[in-house]
Formats: C-alpha cells, structure tokens, sequence
C-alpha cells in the first residue's frame, strides 16, 4: 500500500521517500490516458523527461514561480494517487519544498484539492487525493495540476525526475470477465 510518506508525517509535511515505486495491485497508471504539459522548461528538460521511466533525466522549469505540470484527460477520470520522484540529494536547491494539487474541468475552474511540504525527499514520495471522508477515496476530473510553489534553500527552478499518477481499477475482483455491480450477481459470479 502506498501511503503519503515512507519516513515520517505531520499534518500537510511529508518526510524522506521510497527508493522503490510500490502501489496497490487495485490501482492502475492513468498518465498514459492524458496529454502532459508544464508552464516551462529548458531545452532537453522538457515533458518527457517526467515520463519516460528513467530516473536519471528530469523537467527543469524555466521561469517564474510557481512551475506548473497539467494533466489533462479527454473524458472524466478517477483519481486516487499521486507519486512524485524527487532527489534532495541530487537537486538540492532545484528540490520541490511545497506543493499543491488541483482538479477540475480545466484551466478555468481548478481547485486546490491538496498542499503539502516536502522535507528533503529522496526518492517516491505519494500524495493521497483521497477526502477526509471515508466515502471520498478518490477524485473525478478531466485535469490535475501538480503546482511547485516553492523550492529548498530559496531555489528559483526546479527539478522533478518522474510523474505517475493512479485511479482505481474499473475491475476490483481480480480474473472477473464481467464487473457486475449488484450483490445479487456477485454473490453467484464464480463456481465453488
């Protein structure tokens, strides 16, 4: 189970960092469904170094803060989680210190759904989009803005090495054919 830190957590702050991506089996990459785009970046820096799986390269924005990173959806998805590959270690001042996640229908109506502080992260770092409600364990939209608000040690730029972010599975019983949505049915959906 992913969860919002590896390390420590205090309200809003997140601490330290996986060095290994580790995600519940019921939760599916959604990045591969949406158009990516960032406010800035240097040249060779650009977008699909955030995608590309490899921890090596990264986006460097190029610009006035705050640096910004859209995803966007042609229909309405689910979302749950967010996980970020940050290096302190690598990047010092280029290191996201706080962040801000929105949702909505696109650039007109974003709301500003989670704010945390990173502490010196090295490695994964998850966000959860899930409410403080029980029932709200994730958000319905048609585009996320990840926002880097501010950097360690005053930086002006900034760096991220990798992006994924996931929805829940449409099919929660694994090697179903068919999702059925009554009790009724899934209480006769497989031989004993």
């Amino acid at each position: 189970m992913a969860t919002e830190s590896s390390e420590g957590e205090e309200e809003g702050k997140l601490t330290g960092g996986s060095p290994v991506l580790s995600v519940d089996e019921d939760l599916r990459e959604m990045g591969k469904k949406a158009a990516w785009s960032v406010s800035s970046c240097k040249p060779g820096n650009g977008v699909s170094s955030l995608r590309d799986d490899n921890l090596e390269t990264y986006w460097q924005s190029d610009g006035a803060q705050p640096h910004l990173m859209n995803v966007q959806f042609q229909k309405k998805v689910k979302l749950q989680l967010v996980a970020l590959y940050i290096d302190f270690k690598l990047d010092e001042s280029y290191t996201p210190s706080k962040v801000s996640i929105r949702a909505g229908d696109g650039f007109h109506n974003l709301k500003e759904i989670r704010s945390v502080e990173l502490v010196k992260p090295t490695g994964w770092v998850y966000v959860s989009l899930s409410g403080n409600d029980p029932r709200d364990t994730f958000v319905s939209t048609f585009m996320l803005q990840i926002a880097v608000l501010s950097n360690h040690l005053n930086g002006r730029d900034t760096h991220v090495r990798q992006i994924k972010v996931y929805g829940p599975r449409p099919n929660l019983i694994p090697h179903q054919l068919f999702q059925f949505t009554s009790t009724e049915f899934n209480t006769y959906a497989f031989v004993r």
